[in-house]
């Protein structure tokens, strides 16, 4: 599902990924561990094909990046820092712009603003709305495709418990062995990590500290990337 090897991303002089070989199977989490400036966002940026990497091999659902880009797109979900949407729409009407997009029914746009408790506030600018409602819809958007392919930066950041909750299941892997879902997730927490990992990328300085099964890696390694 997702095959790297050698990547290698720079910014001008800086390199921000280097030497990145990994491979995650279809259906399976890898979660991204590593202090601000790692490389972690760069990362879900290729995959998600709005980076070209520049040296290295990166394939994707079975496309290579970045000539086969174009394949993979509609089968991937993302859902970054930004959330993506436009702040002068509401949220059903952002909603159903990607749906548009996507080639999906409306019916499941409604599917989705109830799934994130966001019904009873949809048709409100996303201007008016807090940052916790905004990243409700932005988890309804990443996922109202049933994307393939879901990238995920700091998924519960901006929200309360309650809200964790709700989304918890959307982003989650998929229970349809016929439709496998794969998860690159970006994550702080160790605890929270590890327990929805199969396999752990630890980034430091856009290198490689380790990349292991997470039932090889304990919580102090991953507390030390971030001293």
């Amino acid at each position: 599902m997702i095959e790297l090897d050698r990547l290698r991303r720079d910014y001008g002089e800086r390199t921000a990924l280097q030497d990145v070989t990994l491979s995650v199977p279809p259906g399976a989490t890898l979660v991204v561990f590593g202090p601000n400036g790692a490389g972690k966002t760069t990362l879900l940026r290729i995959l998600a094909t709005l980076l070209r990497p520049h040296s290295g091999v990166a394939r994707v659902l079975g496309c290579e990046l970045p000539g086969e880009a174009w394949r993979a797109r509609g089968r991937i979900g993302l859902l970054g820092h930004e959330p993506l949407l436009y702040r002068e729409l509401t949220a059903r009407e952002n909603l159903r712009y990607h749906a548009r997009l996507h080639g999906v029914p409306f019916q499941r746009v409604d599917e989705r603003l109830k799934a994130v408790a966001m019904g009873a506030r949809a048709d409100e600018p996303l201007r008016t709305l807090s940052r916790g409602m905004i990243q409700r819809v932005a988890v309804a958007r990443a996922t109202l495709h049933d994307p393939a392919l879901l990238l995920l930066d700091e998924p519960y950041a901006n929200l309360d418990p309650a809200a964790v909750d709700l989304i918890a299941p959307l982003i989650g892997p998929s229970h349809d062995p016929a439709h496998p879902r794969t998860r690159v997730v970006c994550s702080h927490d160790p605890q929270r990590g590890l327990a929805e990992a199969d396999l752990v990328l630890g980034l430091r300085a856009g290198r490689v500290a380790f990349v292991r099964p997470a039932g090889e890696v304990d919580s102090n390694e991953i507390r030390r990337l971030y001293r």
